[in-house]
């Protein structure tokens, strides 16, 4: 099957715009995630893609077919789409078995293929032996798993998943994220998956589109939508971050200066336009900070001096937080081994590589 092509689509309800003029091309094959805040659309653009809901404007394609315009709808059950629900939506009276065979028998397959086909998806979903079990008697993962198995055995060509692992606990969630990766590999079909863990987002995705306000902030890889964040919103939503206030002194390329913490400059990538004396937001991830001696802090280009405020064990790593001497308090991840104390005195190490800097 072919890719989606969501061309300018727009959905109301009311006064509110839930997709505002949004575009974006999904890869036949590939596995893109949706990923916002509760409420910034995301599944609402998913339903449109379902065909649950027609949009206001724009139009839904896969191919040279075109599905969603805002004067008709080609139905769910006739676009070559599964889709698993947050709820895994498993009837309780079925067993593992009729609950995945349904669809196959509501399309009137015979009984040898539809016998094959539930064999092949449970044993692909590591559910063979299981078949005669009812919900009740399978853990969530499990169910997870026949809702997943009840999807694939129509043999569609898109899956469609809205937060399907919320309701797990975080050792299984981890452990299912790495087999919906691994079935979306074995199958070929192209996954798109609604989230607002970045985590998941980034352990799952081929290509991870933001969602704001309706809007897609930004569009791309889990590695460079994390350090290459295309806006503010998209840097404070994707993991930690720390926004530091600071003033531009020199625009000038490569060598572009922005002073930060009581006016200690660090080298940064300015946005386009960028003027001298520009109030600035400079974004940089904690592991990205480094902690030094204060003495380095009062001559290196890119050290500012300040006082350890906090000091958390994590077991892997030390989270710490300093306070500039400007007041600024920033977060530094560090490595488990070195030793900190509260109030300990510290040059904290900006590198313009690893930062982005954004208007203020």
């Amino acid at each position: 099957m072919a890719g989606i092509q969501i061309e300018r689509v727009t959905k109301r309800f009311g006064a509110v715009t839930a997709v505002a003029d949004l575009s974006l091309e999904i890869r036949d094959r590939e596995f893109v995630t949706l990923l916002g805040p509760s409420g910034c659309g995301k599944t609402t653009l998913l339903r449109l893609i379902a065909g649950f809901m027609a949009p206001d404007e724009g139009a839904i394609r896969v191919g040279s077919a075109t599905l969603s315009t805002p004067a008709g709808v080609v139905p769910p059950e006739r676009r070559g789409m599964g889709m698993v629900f947050q709820n895994y939506a498993v009837w309780p009276h079925k067993t593992v078995y009729q609950n995945v065979a349904f669809g196959l028998e509501v399309r009137r397959v015979n009984r040898a293929e539809t016998q094959a086909r539930v064999a092949r998806v449970l044993e692909l979903v590591n559910l063979a032996g299981l078949e005669e079990r009812y919900p009740s008697e399978l853990s969530g993962g499990q169910q997870q798993r026949v809702a997943l198995a009840r999807s694939l055995v129509v043999e569609p060509g898109i899956l469609l998943l809205d937060e399907p692992l919320s309701n797990l606990d975080a050792k299984l969630r981890e452990r299912m994220r790495w087999e919906l990766k691994e079935l979306q590999r074995r199958t070929g079909i192209t996954f798109v998956y609604v989230t607002h863990d970045q985590s998941e987002a980034m352990a799952l995705s081929d290509r991870i589109a933001v969602i704001h306000g309706g809007e897609m902030m930004q569009l791309g890889a889990p590695r460079m939508v994390y350090t290459q964040p295309a806006n503010r919103i998209v840097a404070d939503f994707m993991g930690l971050v720390n926004l530091v206030r600071g003033r531009v002194v020199r625009a000038g390329g490569d060598d572009s200066v922005v002073a930060v913490g009581d006016e200690h400059p660090i080298g940064a990538v300015l946005p386009p336009g960028a003027v001298s004396g520009q109030a600035v937001l400079v974004a940089i991830r904690p592991e990205s900070l480094r902690l030094t001696s204060p003495a380095s802090a009062a001559e290196a280009l890119g050290t500012v001096p300040g006082k350890v405020a906090d000091v958390t064990f994590l077991g892997n790593i030390i989270d710490c937080h300093v306070t500039l001497d400007d007041g600024t308090r920033v977060r530094v991840q560090v490595d488990a081994g070195q030793t900190l104390e509260v109030g300990q005195r510290v040059g904290v190490r900006f590198d313009s590589r690893s930062s982005s800097v954004f208007s203020s």
